[in-house]
């Protein structure tokens, strides 16, 4: 099979770390073997413990305190350290070379600082340095369901996922996280608008609550929502973390980004998933 990662990225503060508490919870009840590796050096709690931790090399907190960085140069000077240091990596994930076909998967809980996709090489780097080792990687992109509600938010963080897809040159699956939070809010219709990104949803802004605005800025807004439909690349996946169907329906889908499974031989059902006839 291969070894198969998640690179789980977005902002901060839009539920990946719980999207991958979620997901080695589901993984685990299906009986999948998966493994956790925290790439976030300022991370400070789990839901669920890594398996190893980019802290055990460096902390946000050691380089804050040693070089008076702040919390984005702190961060940013973290992860070069990583890139300087891609054999503690190594030694993380238990890559061996002469293990090239180990059936590993891994979920990998990366920092929130959108620069590290969009802007600088590192996030790159790393990923590059997997495909090296034999990685099939899907980048998971996590944007909060919240932002629906302000056309302007939404438009950014399509740029933004855009700008990490081009970045990084991977498979890439696109998730609406915290759906969980607006669904008794949303109607199911109008959530389709944006799992698919209307650019009419700023034609219509500019004619009712964007009136104010002039016709410059109106111009431009719907310029970016039009850029954003004509490269037709960015769509998400609505993630609601109560519903186990909607777990699974998103880890198919990155389950085909990476062929996870194309190769496994079909087993026996037991006598457990057979059930008891007598």
């Amino acid at each position: 099979m291969g070894r198969k990662c998640q690179l789980v990225m977005g902002p901060a503060g839009t539920g990946k770390s719980t999207y991958c508490s979620t997901l080695m919870t589901h993984l685990q009840a299906a009986n999948r073997s998966a493994k956790l590796l925290n790439l976030d050096p300022a991370a400070e709690h789990f839901e669920y413990e890594p398996y190893a931790d980019v802290r055990d090399l460096v902390t946000l907190e050691d380089v804050a305190e040693e070089l008076g960085y702040g919390p984005n140069g702190g961060l940013v000077y973290c992860m070069e350290y990583l890139v300087e240091n891609m054999d503690w990596l190594d030694d993380a994930l238990a890559i061996d070379e002469t293990a090239v076909e180990a059936d590993d998967y891994w979920i990998i809980d990366c920092p929130g600082q959108i620069e590290l996709y969009t802007h600088f090489p590192i996030m790159r780097a790393i990923v590059q340095h997997l495909t090296s080792k034999g990685f099939t990687i899907c980048g998971v992109y996590c944007m909060e369901a919240t932002f629906i509600t302000d056309p302007f938010k939404f438009f950014s963080g399509c740029l933004s996922a855009m700008s990490a897809m081009i970045q990084l040159e991977i498979p890439h699956v696109n998730v609406l996280t915290k759906v969980d939070l607006i669904k008794d809010q949303v109607n199911p219709a109008h959530l389709d608008r944006y799992l698919w990104p209307d650019p009419s949803l700023m034609d219509e802004w500019a004619q009712g609550e964007g009136k104010w605005a002039s016709n410059k800025w109106k111009g431009l807004n719907q310029a970016v929502s039009h850029l954003i439909d004509s490269y037709s690349m960015v769509s998400f996946i609505p993630l609601d973390i109560t519903d186990e169907d909607s777990v699974e329906a998103l880890l198919m889908q990155i389950d085909h980004a990476v062929q996870y499974g194309e190769d496994l031989e079909p087993t026996e059902p037991t006598d457990h998933e057979m059930g008891d006839d007598e």
